[in-house]
C-alpha cells in the first residue's frame, strides 16, 4: 500500500513542476504529516525529492529527474492496455500514435509483463455505439480532432434547425455517448462552454492561433453536468402510474434509471394488493405510452386521462387478439 503510493507520488512530481503538501495529500487520500514523512522516506532512497519552504513553498525533484517504467504489476500493465478505445482512436486518426505508443510502453515492460496487451486484449473489447444502430464516424472528426489536440481555434458552420450558423470555437474536448461524437468546445465571445454534436457541423476550418487553455476545466464534470441538465430539460410532463412488484424492478430498464429510482422513492406505500403509486417524469405522453407498454400488466396508467383511455385501447386490441 505504501510502496505505491511512495511510486504515485514520484509520478506526480515528475508530471507538475512543484506541489504542496495539501495538493499531494489530496490526490494521495492522506493526511499532510503522512506526505511529510513519505517525501523523508523517498529521500532516504535515494529519491531527490526537495522541499520548498515558505507560504508558496512545495516539493519538487531536482536534476531532471526521471524513475523508469519499471514498478508496474500485471493488473496495472493490463489495466493500461484497457484504457484505450480502438475505435474511437480510429475515428479520430489516431490508430497509427496509438499503435506506436502501445509498443513504446510494451517494451519497458519488463519481460514478465511483455504479454500484458494481449492478455488484456484477449479478454476485454468496447463496443461504444448501441445495438441496431448505423454510427459511421463523421467526415470532419479528425480535422475537429487535431484542433482539439493543438488547442488551435476553429470556425464551425453547423445545422441548427433548418438555419445553417457559423461560430468560432474554442474546442476543448471529445466526448463519445452512445456511438455519437460530441465536442465541448468555449464560445470566446460569450466565454461560455457548449455541447455540439459532430455529424451537425458541415464545414470546418482549423486556424493558425492558438487558444489558451483554461487549466480548471475539468471534461468528465463538465459533461456529467451537462448530460443531467439534458435529461432533465426533456422531460416537460408527469404520469402517475400503479406498479407491481415486478414493474417496480421492470421500471429502470424501461426508462431512466436515475429519474426511475427517483419517482420510487418519493412513492408511497403499497396498498393491499401489493401495488405502489409513483409520479413519473417523462419527456411526453407519446414517449410513455412508448416506454411503459414494455411493462405489460405490471404497470396501470392512471393520469393523465387520454393516456390511461390509450393503454384501455390497447389492452383491450391485445385481448381481441389472444381470445
Amino acid at each position: 500500500m505504501r510502496a505505491a503510493r511512495l511510486i504515485k507520488m514520484v509520478l506526480l512530481l515528475q508530471a507538475r513542476p512543484s506541489m504542496t503538501a495539501a495538493e499531494l495529500a489530496a490526490e494521495l487520500e492522506v493526511s499532510e504529516r503522512t506526505i511529510t514523512r513519505d517525501a523523508q522516506a523517498l529521500s532516504e532512497a535515494g529519491v531527490p525529492v526537495y522541499a520548498d519552504r515558505g507560504r508558496t513553498g512545495g516539493y519538487r525533484l531536482i536534476g531532471g529527474y526521471r524513475t523508469r517504467l519499471t514498478g508496474l504489476g500485471r493488473s496495472e500493465a493490463e489495466a493500461l492496455f484497457l484504457s484505450g478505445v480502438p475505435g474511437a482512436l480510429r475515428e479520430m486518426g489516431l490508430e497509427d500514435a496509438a499503435s506506436a505508443a502501445r509498443l513504446k510502453v510494451s517494451a519497458a515492460l519488463m519481460p514478465s509483463l511483455r504479454d500484458a496487451p494481449r492478455s488484456a486484449s484477449q479478454r476485454f473489447h468496447l463496443d461504444a455505439p448501441g445495438w441496431f444502430k448505423e454510427s459511421p464516424a463523421p467526415e470532419l472528426l479528425p480535422a475537429v480532432a487535431d484542433a482539439v489536440w493543438d488547442d488551435r481555434r476553429i470556425t464551425a458552420r453547423y445545422r441548427r434547425q433548418q438555419d445553417e450558423v457559423e461560430r468560432e470555437l474554442e474546442p476543448y474536448g471529445l466526448v463519445l455517448k452512445a456511438g455519437v461524437w460530441y465536442l465541448c468546445a468555449r464560445v470566446p465571445d460569450s466565454g461560455s462552454h457548449r455541447v455540439y454534436r459532430i455529424d451537425r457541423f458541415t464545414a470546418v476550418a482549423v486556424g493558425e492561433e492558438r487558444f489558451v487553455r483554461d487549466e480548471e476545466f475539468d471534461l468528465p464534470a463538465f459533461w456529467e453536468e451537462r448530460a443531467a441538465q439534458f435529461a432533465r430539460a426533456i422531460l416537460r410532463t408527469e404520469v402517475v402510474v400503479r406498479l407491481t412488484e415486478a414493474g417496480v424492478r421492470q421500471l429502470p430498464y424501461a426508462t431512466d434509471r436515475v429519474v426511475a429510482r427517483e419517482a420510487m422513492e418519493s412513492a408511497g406505500e403499497p396498498d393491499a394488493t401489493g401495488r405502489v403509486t409513483a409520479t413519473l417524469p417523462v419527456e411526453s405522453d407519446d414517449v410513455a405510452y412508448t416506454q411503459l407498454m414494455a411493462l405489460g400488466p405490471e404497470v396501470e396508467v392512471l393520469e393523465p386521462a387520454a393516456l390511461r383511455e390509450r393503454f384501455a385501447e390497447a389492452a383491450a386490441r391485445s385481448a381481441a387478439l389472444y381470445r
